[in-house]
């Protein structure tokens, strides 16, 4: 069976919905090239066909929507094991696919259902419509094996209000529903168990008008109904005095060390300390200059940075390293290049952030 699933709704008045259904239940529904090559076209094709409406991006299984990207071929791939093009390969197209997702010129629901983790946080952020349920569990969690949050992290994490994205890049923390809506990553809270009750809603309403109010109205009205499955408590919104006072620093090393001088029994927090501690003290320099140079940058300069600053990581031994530590042989003891934040080489870094080719193969977008 193939690893995405297609399906039509047909609406009352003669439309249709269209669904986009990952299907890899085994691997958590984790991106994959394959994937990424099945979708495209499909979107491209949508976008003029007028008898589509609408775009659902869900997936099979109760367990995540996605759960990252493929870093079992990446890995291959920096380790000799496999084609030496792959990870420019793979992401430029992922990245072609959430600016699709981005800029797309009809309504595209994404059901966030479970976990939704790296490459996942990057098709769902793009979505016009973006539910959460009460089973949502989100992450960016990158420093843990090297790498930084890309899939247009850099653009959702710097809109973030204050500096709390800069605080969940570096330690990668969860976040539930409330967290969600809180942060602007999700736009509606729906009761998992209302899911069949949106299709066949989508299918009843009118789509002569506007499909983005059509949209609203099925969702806005779903979500009043989910409210007693609701849990407003959001543990970002309740730390975002302490986040804000903990990243106001003159450096990265004064972040880091006052982190972790601070003494509490708050378990969100002391996730917080053991993530920067045990990650990658070379990825928590490139996720704090990564949010400082794409600051300003419009989404497609976005991807642009990334894209370089993704296929550099994979010249290096640090994101292999952390990959083979936490997901390959899963000893949990990974060798950094750099034993602590304050031994980073700022030199070192920046060559992260020079481009391998003349041209970046995201120019046209």
């Amino acid at each position: 069976m193939s690893c995405v699933l297609f399906n039509e709704y047909p609406t009352q008045d003669g439309k249709k919905i269209v669904e986009i259904q990952l299907n890899a239940e085994r691997t958590l529904n984790a991106l994959t090239l394959e994937m990424i090559d099945l979708i495209q076209p499909k979107l491209d094709s949508w976008k003029d066909d007028d008898s589509v409406v609408a775009v659902l991006f869900d997936s099979a299984g109760e367990k995540a929507f996605c759960a990252g990207g493929d870093v079992v071929n990446l890995y291959k791939s920096m380790t000799g094991d496999a084609d030496p093009d792959f990870p420019t390969d793979f992401f430029t197209r992922e990245y072609i696919l959430d600016y699709s997702i981005h800029t797309y010129p009809k309504p595209i629901i994404c059901w966030g259902h479970g976990i939704v983790m790296g490459g996942g946080m990057g098709l769902m952020n793009g979505c016009s419509h973006r539910v959460v349920t009460e089973r949502t569990h989100m992450a960016m969690p990158e420093v843990t094996i090297g790498l930084y949050p890309d899939v247009g992290g850099s653009w959702f994490l710097n809109h973030m209000p204050g500096r709390t994205g800069l605080f969940l890049g570096l330690t990668g923390n969860p976040m539930n529903a409330a967290d969600a809506l809180f942060l602007g990553l999700a736009d509606r809270f729906i009761a998992s168990d209302r899911r069949a009750d949106l299709v066949e809603k989508l299918q009843s309403e009118q789509w002569e008008g506007c499909a983005y109010s059509a949209t609203n109205r099925v969702l806005r009205q779903l979500e009043t109904e989910s409210q007693d499955a609701f849990s407003s408590d959001s543990p970002v919104q309740n730390h975002y005095r302490f986040i804000q006072q903990v990243t106001d620093t003159d450096s990265l090393s004064d972040l880091v060390e006052g982190l972790m001088a601070v003494e509490s029994d708050d378990k969100w927090i002391s996730r917080a300390k053991k993530a920067i501690s045990h990650g990658s003290p070379l990825a928590v320099h490139l996720i704090k200059k990564q949010l400082e140079v794409t600051q300003h940058m419009s989404l497609k300069e976005v991807f642009e940075s990334e894209l370089v600053l993704s296929v550099q990581s994979c010249k290096h031994r640090e994101f292999p390293e952390g990959v083979r530590a936490l997901l390959v042989d899963k000893d949990g003891a990974p060798q950094w290049t750099y034993k602590t934040v304050q031994e980073v080489d700022p030199a070192f870094v920046d060559q992260f952030f020079i481009a391998p080719w003349a041209v970046n193969p995201l120019a046209t977008l």
